[in-house]
């Protein structure tokens, strides 16, 4: 996603983490956004005006008298012209005072003269973030409307170990590319499947596919990119996983099925994951030896159906529930019964026999099932189907999506 003409008004807060500001700087002009830093006089103690200066292109704010650019009302102007303020590191210090409407510095004046969304990135000490004065006024500052990204668990530079870390920076980019979404789905919050899943048989063994993950990967990206609030659940795919996105880890279809009912109520859910249709019934908790003139023997039982339980929803079922068939033969008749079978509302089926080379390839060649009957698409690489596919999902929320 690109950041191509937005400002961020960039605080600077006085701790250790300050340091990370400087790749937060880099990797929002990478994606061509402008930065206009201010530092508070601690968060010089960590990094110079002169790196931040450099990184940003622009010149560093620090003074609030500053006689020149106060008789141009100066620090109303620089809280106005940004897209979105961000400060980071936003410390226990800087909190209070934002809590507490405090206006004793530049930094917090442009606070609090801004009508522009204001994103924190809190960092200080475990005990600090904990202690109940910062929640307190963590809750102030998320009632008055205060968007947050952290903090993480982590070590801390003082020694100890807790939630207190500063969002990494992409982190926070991620956070400033959702804040600043664009486009048809905004405001949707979408649940998008993927990745094959991993059905043990003992500690070194398990039942899987060959599923790679890109095209949920690639739906999932689509789908951001058009504005949507995506959480992306995924099985242990080769792939990368989507930037900008909530990215929620599973191994088995019944950690997937538990974490899909956990991502509930959302306005879509895409179900491109390849789950396994069966587990072993008891898998072994050691390793099963191999034993001359013996094979084990293997009982199995059925997963459960995470697409047609969220299709079979009533009340909190998602407006528009799209599942994927991967078929070796009679294609569009087996996805047809599917659909009718799960009760969901579409379903994109294509092809996988190994001729074919869409199982774990680039490409895919997709058939989209539908109350309108079956619509073959031309076979393309994996991210032109996934932004012809969210393309239709913008349309399909904009009327009837059934």
């Amino acid at each position: 996603m690109t950041l191509a003409g937005k400002r961020i008004l960039l605080i600077i807060g006085g701790g250790i983490a300050a340091y990370k500001s400087l790749d937060l700087i880099r990797r929002l002009r990478e994606r061509g956004a402008s930065v206009s830093p201010v530092m508070t006089r601690a968060a010089e103690q960590f990094v110079t005006p002169l790196s931040v200066s450099a990184l940003a292109g622009e010149e560093v704010h620090r003074d609030l008298f500053d006689l020149t650019k106060e008789a141009e009302m100066g620090h109303i102007q620089l809280s106005r012209v940004a897209d979105l303020v961000v400060v980071a590191p936003a410390t226990a210090d800087l909190m209070a005072k934002m809590a507490a409407g405090q206006a004793s510095d530049l930094a917090t004046t442009l606070l609090m003269a801004t009508d522009t969304p204001v994103m924190i990135a809190p960092a200080m000490n475990v005990r600090m973030w904990d202690h109940p004065a910062t929640q307190r006024n963590l809750s102030t500052l998320t009632g008055d409307g205060i968007s947050v990204v952290g903090p993480n668990d982590g070590d801390m530079a003082c020694g100890e170990y807790g939630p207190g870390r500063m969002a990494e920076p992409l982190e926070i980019v991620a956070a400033v590319e959702r804040a600043l979404a664009s486009g048809p789905l905004v405001g949707r919050r979408i649940l998008v499947t993927s990745g094959p899943t991993h059905e043990p048989i003992d500690p070194v063994r398990y039942i899987a596919n060959r599923s790679s993950g890109a095209q949920g990967t690639a739906i999932a990206q689509a789908l951001r990119d058009l504005g949507a609030d995506v959480v992306f659940v995924t099985g242990p795919a080769d792939v990368a996983r989507p930037e900008g996105v909530e990215v929620i880890e599973v191994e088995s279809a019944q950690q997937m099925y538990d974490a899909v009912m956990g991502c509930l109520p959302v306005d879509v859910g895409v179900f491109a994951a390849a789950v396994a249709d069966w587990r072993v019934k008891s898998a072994s908790g050691s390793k099963i030896k191999k034993q001359a003139g013996a094979l084990p023997v293997l009982e199995f039982a059925e997963n459960p159906d995470i697409l047609a339980t969220v299709s079979q929803m009533g009340e909190g079922r998602p407006g528009l529930v799209v599942g994927f068939a991967a078929e070796t033969d009679d294609v569009v008749a087996h996805a047809t019964a599917k659909r009718a079978r799960k009760r969901c509302d579409w379903i994109v089926a294509n092809d996988v026999s190994p001729d074919t080379g869409i199982m774990g390839g680039s490409e895919n060649s997709v058939i989209l099932i539908s109350a309108a009957g079956a619509e073959h698409w031309p076979r393309a690489p994996k991210q032109e189907v996934a932004r012809k596919l969210a393309a239709r999902i913008a349309d399909a929320l904009g009327g009837d999506a059934r």
